[in-house]
């Protein structure tokens, strides 16, 4: 029989390779300037579009779907041909896949300035955006799918596996997660409110980490690695069990996220369950990948190819060993809403990503310009300068958390906070902060050495857009060989392979999120609870719209400092209208959830036209466009109506009067302004927000932390 005569198509794969480039840039660049901004206020430039609020989810979805997403689909495109030996099954939907991504970033890139955000950690994007991803996304498994199908090769190798689960899983996580009510273009709420929304939102959150940043790119491990450092895998046996038990385990995880919170105590602990059980099959694939390099030191000393991943599968396994560590509800109690979460985070993030991502960028681009590259000093260079990076990034910032939960939790001797002053904390850390800003600084530098480094490489090589390629066509004739030849069987079938791996994720996910919203004893309700009022509503959403939520947490924890601190702790309850919920995960300022009524609607006023003026030291960013805009009475209908159907109990025909209500408490706001001797107007965006804010924690009789404004000032 004549082997089949074929070619790899690397046009698509180079496309990949120049947009991870240049947005990686990008996304770095965006990155440290929102960390320069946490120390330097004055870098927000009092503009709305570059506010540390909005670039906040800017950096965040330009560095995982741009930097990241483009990185994957380069991998896994340049992977997938040669393990599969046939070229991708469709060359018209690799690159309807390739154009359809890019111009989702760039749509990305202009709303989330613009303040069109549905404030849902990594899912921010508004539903037009939601849907192209859907298309776009079915439009990569579709030809992903078809070229496994078309393969010449029977056995489906343990990287195709992980491609299979990440294609599957982040489209259950992103349809589920995305169910929300359009009120306009580019507006829409919820379809999930409360504690039903944290749930869905951080079992997506989680698992998005699982499924778009840990199994491609553990599946490119199991190619490029063993590649690079010319051995097979350590463990065949061990990369099956690593599969099935990681994409088993993993999806139960996420409540880990709400510990403490107003989520239902058994959920909570099934999220801690589940992450420690995450830690075997997680460190089993770090030492499946660390083992294959077994006699192959002495050439990681010299590639600095291998020298990359090494550092990525270590840092893979630090993060994954920090995870379950933190879902320990003692340890949560310390780090949660502190900066120790943004180091682990990073740790992930800046290590496994990025530095797995430079290696593949070293290790292909040669191979495609059939050149050598450009300089391995230069990429060693590269290599230590990313390092520096990670360290100079992630330790300070763990120091930050420990020094932030210490002081938020210290007592003196008489009983009370020693620090009732938040903005204590805050200063105290900037020094780290400024530190984390030149690890970001050093991690871009390296990354621009690389790009100089990967341009000249191109230069000097030529490009080869299409590799031939021959193999003998696929048979039905098949040979148990050792260990393993059960899977081997059902890696010759790839749909049952397919619907198994999207069974392993359902059950978890399924088994949490059923309870949550069909036992109504989960979230019990609270009779004094009542609807946003459309003033309210309206200040609601332009807290989202900037971002408020990246700075500011609204749940207080069940715990003596916190109630001490910020009031009465959170119940389930209260979040039952809130669509999308609130809850953060982050304490840059306090948390919020108590704050209606402790302030006079005047040091609203100020503390969002000047904080530091009104709180000496605060990094918060002013907001003077708040004052100058006008709100949008035009869409109260359409928010009255789309928040009905979804369950908020508005009064049929409420919409009809709703801006007449608006402008009655408008008006009492500005009176009360205009007592203390401020002239604004009723319609400026700037009294709905004071109105939100003064809502917040108000529904439920309990008595405040502090009745003093002046010591409550002190506590911003």
């Amino acid at each position: 029989m004549e082997p089949d005569k074929f070619s790899y198509d690397n046009r698509i794969v180079k496309a990949f390779i120049i947009a991870t480039v240049v947005f990686g840039l990008v996304g770095m660049l965006v990155g440290l300037t929102a960390a320069i901004q946490l120390v330097y206020p004055v870098f927000n430039f009092d503009l709305q579009y570059t506010s540390f609020g909005r670039i906040r989810p800017l950096h965040t979805n330009a560095i995982i779907f741009a930097f990241v997403g483009n990185a994957m689909f380069a991998g896994v495109y340049y992977s997938m041909q040669r393990l599969l030996k046939t070229r991708m099954y469709s060359d018209r939907l690799s690159w309807l896949h390739f154009w359809g991504w890019q111009l989702i970033i760039v749509a990305a890139a202009i709303t989330l300035p613009l303040g069109f955000t549905s404030s849902k950690e990594y899912a921010e994007l508004e539903w037009p955006i939601d849907i192209a991803i859907t298309v776009i996304w079915v439009v990569f498994g579709w030809n992903m799918l078809g070229t496994i199908i078309k393969r010449r090769e029977r056995h489906m190798y343990v990287a195709v596996w992980f491609y299979i689960a990440t294609f599957i899983t982040v489209a259950v996580l992103h349809v589920v997660n995305s169910f929300e009510i359009p009120v306009t273009l580019f507006k829409s709420y919820s379809a999930y409110a409360g504690v039903q929304d944290a749930l869905v939102q951080w079992w997506y959150g989680h698992n998005a980490v699982a499924f778009f940043l840990t199994t491609p790119f553990l599946g490119m491990m199991y190619y490029f690695l063993p590649k690079a450092a010319n051995r097979p895998v350590y463990s065949y046996r061990l990369s099956i069990i690593h599969f099935w038990s990681l994409i088993f385990i993993y999806i139960w995880a996420g409540p880990h996220h709400l510990l403490y919170t107003s989520l239902p105590d058994w959920a909570q602990s099934l999220g801690t369950v589940f992450s420690l059980m995450l830690l075997a099959p997680s460190w089993g694939g770090m030492l499946n990948g660390l083992l294959t390099l077994r006699g192959a030191w002495d050439k990681v000393r010299e590639d600095p190819v291998l020298k990359f991943m090494v550092v990525a599968v270590t840092a893979y396994g630090m993060a994954t060993l920090e995870g379950p560590l933190l879902s320990l509800k003692n340890v949560n109690a310390i780090a949660h809403f502190t900066d120790w979460i943004v180091a682990h985070v990073h740790v992930g993030g800046l290590g496994w990503n990025g530095f797995m991502t430079f290696a593949m960028l070293y290790w292909m681009v040669p191979r495609m310009w059939r050149t050598k590259l450009y300089s391995t000093r230069m990429a060693n260079v590269h290599f230590w300068l990313g390092t520096l990076g990670i360290i100079f990034y992630a330790l300070p910032l763990y120091v930050a958390g420990v020094v932030q939960s210490l002081m938020w939790k210290e007592f003196n001797p008489e009983g009370f906070l020693m620090y009732k002053n938040f903005l204590e904390t805050t200063v105290q850390i900037l020094p780290l902060y400024a530190l984390r800003a030149i690890g970001g600084a050093l991690y871009l530098g390296g990354a621009i050495l690389m790009t100089y480094n990967l341009i000249k490489t191109a230069y000097a090589g030529s490009f080869l857009a299409n590799e031939d390629a021959e193999a003998m066509p696929l048979t039905k004739s098949y040979v148990a060989t050792s260990g393993g030849w059960h899977h081997r069987l059902l890696e010759h079938k790839p749909v049952l392979f397919t619907v198994l791996t999207l069974i392993a994720i359902l059950i978890g996910g399924a088994l949490e999120m059923i309870p949550t919203f069909l036992v109504k004893s989960n979230v019990p309700t609270i009779s004094s609870v009542k609807p946003y009022t459309p003033l309210e509503l309206h200040g609601r959403d332009i807290y989202i719209r900037e971002g408020c939520v990246n700075c500011h947490t609204q749940m207080v924890r069940p715990f003596r400092s916190e109630t001490e601190r910020y009031g009465e702790y959170s119940k389930a309850g209260e979040f039952v209208y809130d669509h999308p919920f609130l809850w953060g995960s982050k304490r840059t300022g306090p948390d919020l959830h108590r704050v209606g009524s402790k302030y006079s609607n005047s040091w609203h006023y100020n503390h969002m036209l000047a904080p530091d003026a009104v709180s000496t030291g605060s990094i918060m960013p002013a907001y003077l466009w708040l004052s100058e805009q006008a709100i949008d009475k035009t869409e109260t209908r359409g928010k009255i109506t789309a928040l009905r159907k979804v369950g908020v109990p508005y009064e049929e025909g409420f919409e009809e009067i709703a801006n007449d209500e608006l402008e009655k408490q408008a008006q009492s706001i500005t009176a009360s302004l205009k007592a203390d001797g401020i002239e604004v107007s009723a319609d400026a965006e700037i009294i709905a927000i004071i109105a939100y804010l003064q809502r917040l924690g108000t529904d439920i009789k309990a008595a405040p932390a502090d009745t003093d404004e002046a010591a409550l000032s002190a506590n911003q």
